[in-house]
Order: structure tokens, then sequence, then C-alpha cells
């Protein structure tokens, strides 16, 4: 069976596994601590007020969707690295020429995380035709 792409890009939406374990347990801690983020950066990421950032269950309901899509971003790229942890930490903090110059952790600290996936999801969509 022959799968088009418009039908890879529809199924792979949610990562295949959760190597990273983002998903698991406290997933907007989890993501910070993963890309080394502090609360300034996040709030800087996400326009919002330091006092405004928080990480347990009175989360805003927006920042906890950003970071859950981050979250998805960071499992979709330890896809690509087979579960290698070290190495997708590795992708997400060395400067890409792809992205600029920049690191992927930087295109989420200024704000860029949806550029980003979309960097992602066409890279790996002509990996995985």
């Amino acid at each position: 069976m022959t799968t088009n792409l418009a039908t890879n890009d529809f199924l792979n939406t949610v990562p295949k596994h959760n190597y990273l374990h983002l998903l698991d347990g406290n997933m907007p801690k989890n993501v910070v601590e993963f890309l080394e983020l502090d609360r300034y950066e996040v709030a800087k990421a996400m326009g919002l007020n330091k006092t405004q950032v928080r990480f347990d269950e009175q989360i805003r309901k927006d920042l906890k969707g950003r970071l859950e899509e981050i979250a998805i971003i960071c499992e979709l790229m330890a896809g690509y690295f087979d579960g290698d942890i070290a190495k997708t930490a590795l992708w997400f903090r060395v400067k890409n020429p792809a992205l600029g110059g920049i690191s992927p952790r930087d295109m989420i600290r200024y704000g860029r995380y949806k550029k980003l996936e979309l960097f992602i999801r066409n890279a790996l969509a002509g990996i995985h035709p």
C-alpha cells in the first residue's frame, strides 16, 4: 500500500513514541526542564509576564497548550534520532544553518516555535514519504 504525503501529514500530528517522556506527569515542567528554559525565557517566548508563568495545576490554558505543542515537536525529533535523548537534546542546542544559524532551542526562546514546527514537519515528511 502506498501512502501519500497528505496521509503521512495527517497521521504524524502526534509522535508514535514518548521517548523523552515529556507528555507524562507534569508536561509543562518536563518540557522546560528538557529545553533548559527558565520562567523568564518561557514568558518572553509566549508573550507573557514572568508572573503569569507557572508549571503547576494553576498553569494558564494557553501556556499549557503551547508547551504541549513544543513537547510534540521534541518527541518528533526524538523519533528521528531513534529515541536517543542525548542526540535529541544536542540537536535542540546546536546552531542550525537551515534555521539561519540559530539553535532550535533559541527559535523556541524567541517565540518562533510554530516556524520550527513547520520546519521539522516538512523535514520529517521528506525523510518518511
